[in-house]
């Protein structure tokens, strides 16, 4: 019952995750557009009103025309739709998610001793504390360096390669590419959530009651949001790239993590000046030859072990239950000791359930070599071996 609970419990929170996640991304994506596609009003009641920029659009069967004042209009309304729920709940709903899969489950999906040398609970304050690190160096930046885009663009960059290098050199590759894109995802909700809306507020407050508006919160937050739109295609990887072993798996993964992570940004900065009227194919032409890169560097050999004939003939059942039993029961059974239940519920506590997954054991243990998780009950590759030698000659 316990696995059964856990599993809705990570089911409920990965749907309200894509869901405010594809809301926030949606609306953010939506204004960058808009944006970049409003044009001088050429009426002189629209630019008597104030009005800095307009269009017209067509969709579900009826015309819309949005309009941007360049500070506000004569006659503030009174309600006003605001946009930063989708921020938050996608970062409260991520974090959750974060919480159940990762940091209660530090030991096993945190570690690996072949990376570092750190206890679960070490992983976990580690892992905390660079969120709030993040934040607090990238808005250092900002503040320090204003306006100085480039500036604060290359610092920021060096910040995320700095954490991308750090992170794989401490947790298990996956974790490490998680812990990442959850700083970067910590830092875009934190500009919403510390600046732009805050900000908004106070010009808002200035208007009502007739002073003169600070236009600094208004740069301040056309910064954040740029920022923000650079960072979603780089966080999109570093969420995703967990069920992509050849990437995380890699012994350079931190270098992987930072070449996806850049064709995310050209590809963004592409649309962004699609959006102007400006298509530069260079920038998507050189991300996708950083992705085709990656892809042919990261490719795996034709086996990734030696031929199966050789040293190991005719693996059994009996063979494989007995490494089963020593590297894949304290988590794949009936009663897990390293974790509250079998992960995805998968259990080989018996020859059926291993001849049932077979196929699954195979790719795991085999041919992406991903389990056990940082290899924690220390498999060897003779052992792996035999896996292949038993799977491979199977009627």
């Amino acid at each position: 019952m316990e696995t059964y609970i856990f599993s809705w419990i990570e089911l409920l929170l990965r749907s309200l995750h894509i869901i405010t996640g594809i809301a926030w991304i949606g609306a953010s994506f939506y204004f960058v557009w808009l944006d970049n596609h409003l044009q001088k009003p050429k009426t002189k009641d629209l630019q008597d009103k104030g009005v800095d920029g307009e269009l017209w659009a067509v969709h579900g069967g009826g015309f819309y025309n949005p309009q941007k004042y360049m500070v506000a209009p004569k006659e503030l309304p009174q309600e006003l739709h605001w946009f930063y729920w989708e921020s938050y709940s996608t970062w409260m709903s991520g974090f959750a998610l974060f919480v159940v899969i990762y940091l209660m489950n530090a030991k096993t999906m945190m570690l690996d001793s072949r990376v570092s040398g750190i206890s679960a609970s070490q992983a976990v304050a580690i892992a905390l504390g660079i969120l709030v690190v993040g934040w607090f160096v990238y808005d250092s930046v900002c503040r320090f360096f204003q306006t100085r885009d480039r500036v604060v663009g290359l610092i920021v960059a060096g910040l995320v390669i700095c954490s991308s290098y750090v992170t794989c050199h401490l947790f298990a590759p996956r974790a490490a590419f998680i812990v990442t894109g959850a700083m970067m995802a910590t830092v875009m909700t934190a500009n919403v959530f510390i600046w732009i809306i805050p900000g908004q507020r106070k010009v808002i407050k200035s208007m009502r009651a007739g002073e003169a508006v600070d236009p600094s919160h208004g740069q301040r937050a056309k910064q954040r949001s740029v920022h923000n739109t650079y960072f979603t295609l780089p966080v999109l990887f570093a969420m995703m790239s967990n069920h992509f072993h050849m990437i995380y798996s890699h012994s350079s993964e931190w270098i992987l993590l930072v070449l996806m992570m850049a064709a995310g940004v050209l590809v963004r900065h592409y649309f962004v000046l699609r959006h102007k009227g400006q298509s530069h194919w260079g920038f998507l032409a050189a991300a996708g030859c950083l992705i085709v890169g990656v892809a042919v560097f990261v490719a795996p050999p034709a086996s990734p072990f030696a031929d199966p004939q050789s040293g190991t003939k005719n693996a059994t059942i009996e063979d494989v239950e007995g490494i089963v039993a020593a590297r894949c029961l304290t988590c794949h059974s009936e009663k897990p000791v390293m974790m509250p239940m079998a992960p995805k519920n998968l259990k080989f506590d018996t020859r059926v359930l291993i001849e049932q997954n077979a196929a699954i054991i195979y790719t795991l243990v085999v041919k992406q070599k991903t389990m056990p998780l940082g290899n924690v009950t220390q498999m060897t590759d003779a052992e792996r071996l035999v896996i292949q030698s038993w799977f491979e000659s199977k009627p």
